[in-house]
């Protein structure tokens, strides 16, 4: 794969799952010390010259929320999941600025790490509002249980590959960044900026006003949309495994190394690749290789370096 310019921007998706496995009690000082591990990488980049925009994933955060707004609504009112996609965006921003920044003081550094609220545009006749496809939350492993509280609630549980039952929520197409002027100029002043969190918060118009709308748009999705508004020279998603797999955690399991945005197409068009599982991650990087001919990468949390080098994982290229 070619590497980015010295002056080229690339986009860091963290997952939220590799945060917090969403089958693991993760309590606050868990999550921080995953994200500080990340950023010691990450930090070790910026002072290489890498010039990096952050951007991460809250499935588990904010169904840790909703499951908190549902224990505790007969003592105060709940709140919309638009306000719990802001809300992890806060907690996750801090602990990343936190962490960052102290790994950057440590290597002699003084950038600004600065946390966005960031609201992206959805359409109010998106076809995702009848399909609730995003998993958020822990999973469970009684079918039995899933059905009775979505008799219970009206939530809607899926099954989710072999790992068991988790909520789903409608998850639109990102169509815009709402706050790309404040984001221009964070990064010309030079701050690294950690944006779109959570997918950012998903917002309709109606006539001159914007409102927030029950959803969590995928992290990946408005990652690429984000990587192809600044002009992003690479995409890298880190998740919780090493890379896209064919038939994967079976017998024929094939990881997938360099391969074209053609061919990662006609794999997907197959019918691989769940849309629980990989499949946004697979469409985000195929929708930013397609739109500009530069590069994506698909990869583990744990190999954040070598994932921004171009060197492990599943590399897209045109």
């Amino acid at each position: 794969m070619s590497q980015p310019s010295p002056t080229g921007r690339v986009v860091v998706a963290l997952g939220g799952n590799a945060i917090a496995p969403p089958g693991e009690r993760s309590t606050a000082d868990d999550q921080q010390e995953t994200i500080g591990r990340a950023m010691t990488s990450i930090a070790d980049l910026i002072v290489d010259g890498w010039n990096l925009v952050l951007t991460h994933g809250n499935g588990p955060q904010v169904g840790t929320l909703m499951i908190a707004n549902e224990l505790a609504q007969a003592v105060v009112a709940p709140m919309p999941l638009h306000f719990l996609v802001a809300q992890t965006q806060a907690t996750i921003g801090y602990a990343i600025c936190n962490t960052l920044e102290h790994a950057l003081a440590q290597r002699g550094s003084d950038l600004s790490v600065v946390p966005m609220i960031s609201r992206v545009l959805v359409g109010a006749e998106d076809p995702g509002w009848d399909e609730p496809t995003k998993p958020i939350g822990p999973y469970l492993d009684d079918e039995a249980e899933a059905m009775r509280r979505m008799e219970a609630t009206g939530q809607v549980w899926g099954k989710i590959g072999d790992r068991g039952w988790r909520r789903v929520v409608p998850s639109p197409d990102p169509l815009a960044l709402l706050d790309g002027h404040t984001l221009r100029m964070l990064l010309d002043a030079g701050a690294v900026v950690v944006v779109n969190g959570g997918g950012g918060i998903p917002m309709v118009r109606e006539d001159d006003r914007l409102r927030g709308v029950e959803a969590v748009v995928d992290k990946d999705l408005s990652g690429a949309l984000l990587a192809r508004k600044i002009n992003a020279e690479r995409l890298v998603i880190l998740t919780d495994v090493h890379a896209v797999a064919l038939h994967y955690d079976t017998p024929k399991q094939e990881w997938l190394g360099e391969i074209t945005a053609e061919e990662l197409r006609a794999l997907q068009h197959q019918g691989h690749f769940g849309v629980g599982s990989m499949g946004p991650k697979v469409e985000a990087a195929l929708r930013f290789v397609e739109a500009t001919g530069q590069d994506a990468v698909i990869a583990a949390l744990d190999d954040i370096t070598d994932a921004v080098h171009g060197r492990t994982g599943t590399r897209v290229r045109a």
